[in-house]
C-alpha cells in the first residue's frame, strides 16, 4: 500500500466520490418519486394504462442497466436528445431504479390491512383522503426497508457510469490505476469509499425504521 500515491490522488478520488453521491442521490430521489407515481397510476382501473405501466416496469427491470445507459447516452442524439455524460447517468439511474421502486410501492399498497381500508370507507372518507391518510402512510411504512436496501444496491450501480465517462469514483480510480500502475491501491481506495457510503445509508435507514416504528406504537397506544 503506497500511502504517498493515495495522498497524491486524494483530491481526484474525493471529487469522484462527490460526483458518485450526486448521481446516486439525485437519481435515487428521481427513482423514488417516479416509482411512487407509477405505482399510484397503476391503481387506476384503466386497462390500457395499467398495461403501459406494466410494460414500462418490465422493460427497465428486464434489461441490463448498462444497455439502458448506452441507449440513453449514445442513442439519444438520434432523436434530438443530447445529454451530458453526468446528466445521462443521473437520468439513467432514475429511470432504472423507478421500475424497482414501483414494485416496492405496489407491494406496500398490497400490504395495507383490509380492515383499515374498510374502516375508512365506513366513516365516509373520500378516495383521495383515504389515500392520503390511510393507504399511503401504511404503504410507505411497509416499503421502507426494501427502499433502503434498493438505495444501497443502487449506490453500487454507479460504477457503471464510468463507461460513459461520468467522472465519478470508478472513473477516477481507473485513471489513478492507469497512471501509477497501482491497481490494488486504487481498488482498495474505492472499496473504502463505497463501504463508508453503504454503512452511512444502512445506519440512517435503521434509525429511520426505529423512529417510524416508535411513532406508530405511540399512535396506537394513544388511540
Amino acid at each position: 500500500m503506497n500511502l504517498g500515491i493515495l495522498w497524491q490522488y486524494a483530491p481526484s478520488l474525493g471529487s469522484g466520490f462527490a460526483v458518485t453521491i450526486l448521481c446516486w442521490g439525485v437519481g435515487g430521489a428521481m427513482g423514488i418519486v417516479l416509482g411512487l407515481a407509477v405505482a399510484l397510476a397503476a391503481r387506476i382501473d384503466v386497462a390500457p394504462l395499467r398495461w403501459l405501466l406494466r410494460t414500462y416496469v418490465e422493460v427497465f427491470r428486464g434489461t441490463p442497466f448498462l444497455l439502458q445507459l448506452f441507449v440513453l447516452y449514445d442513442g439519444g442524439p438520434y432523436i434530438g436528445l443530447k445529454l451530458s455524460a453526468t446528466t445521462a447517468g443521473i437520468l439513467g439511474l432514475g429511470l432504472y431504479s423507478s421500475a424497482y421502486f414501483a414494485e416496492i410501492f405496489r407491494a406496500g399498497f398490497v400490504a395495507v390491512p383490509v380492515g383499515q381500508i374498510e374502516a375508512a370507507i365506513c366513516v365516509g372518507m373520500r378516495p383521495f383522503d383515504m389515500l392520503r391518510r390511510v393507504t399511503l402512510p401504511c404503504a410507505l411504512v411497509a416499503a421502507l426497508p426494501p427502499i433502503v436496501n434498493t438505495l444501497i444496491v443502487l449506490s453500487k450501480e454507479t460504477v457503471v457510469l464510468s463507461i460513459i465517462t461520468v467522472p465519478e469514483l470508478m472513473y477516477q480510480v481507473q485513471t489513478m490505476a492507469a497512471e501509477t500502475f497501482t491497481a490494488f491501491d486504487a481498488i482498495f481506495a474505492m472499496a473504502v469509499f463505497y463501504w463508508v457510503l453503504v454503512e452511512v445509508v444502512s445506519r440512517l435507514g435503521r434509525r429511520l425504521e426505529r423512529r417510524v416504528t416508535a411513532f406508530l406504537a405511540h399512535e396506537a397506544s394513544a388511540a
